[in-house]
């Protein structure tokens, strides 16, 4: 097995494109992706994946469903 360390700054620089999702890595069968975007990210469901957000820059609200309280990510988050 190989241990690969990333470096999400220089991975983030890779890149300018929004809404285009990166893969960083790999954590068993689940792909780690980066991706820049702004404005709405519209709310979806992935049928076979799970979705976990970290915020590295900057911030956004998610708008749960059904309508409930919004949850606001930022840095680190």
């Amino acid at each position: 097995m190989t241990v690969r360390k990333v470096n999400l700054a220089a991975a983030f620089d890779t890149f300018t494109e929004l809404w285009s999702p990166r893969i960083a890595g790999m954590v068993n069968d689940c792909a780690v992706k980066l991706v820049k975007f702004q404005g709405d990210f519209d709310w979806h469901h992935h049928e076979h994946e799970d979705e976990l957000f970290l915020v590295v820059r900057g911030e956004f609200t998610m708008r749960l469903r059904p309508p409930s309280e919004d949850l606001r990510i930022v840095e680190g988050e």
